[in-house]
């Protein structure tokens, strides 16, 4: 059974930084994509950022040239490094991925349970 944890979410001020993880643990042959997706209050979930290997990767034209999406694949992890964080990116952060199992032939999509982000003065 595959797990998805993500970690890292905390209250900042705007301006600030937070660095999320979401480590992916399970009887995994391989990893094709990796994503965050957040939802705030009354909102719909989005799409935050998202990678495949070797790929490049896509993000919201809201969060573009301030976060950062980044993998290390030895450890089954994706990161999203997010800087000038504004009171609008306020929402609890979901992790995604599209895994392929050991002894399995087809690929699945799992959602990690959510971090909270907070961004207020």
């Amino acid at each position: 059974q595959v797990q998805l944890v993500e970690s890292g979410g905390d209250l900042v001020q705007p301006g600030g930084s937070l660095r999320l993880s979401c480590a992916a643990s399970g009887n995994i042959r391989s990893i094709y994509q990796m994503g965050w997706y957040r939802q705030a209050p009354g909102k719909q979930r989005e799409l935050v950022a998202a990678t495949t290997t070797g790929g490049n990767p896509n993000y919201a034209d809201s969060v573009k040239g301030r976060f950062t999406i980044s993998r290390d694949n030895t450890k089954n992890t994706v990161y999203l490094q997010m800087n000038s964080l504004k009171p609008e990116d306020t929402a609890v952060y979901f992790c995604n991925a599209d895994i392929l199992l050991n002894d399995h032939s087809l690929i699945y999509n799992y959602w990690g349970q959510g971090t909270q982000v907070t961004v207020s003065s």
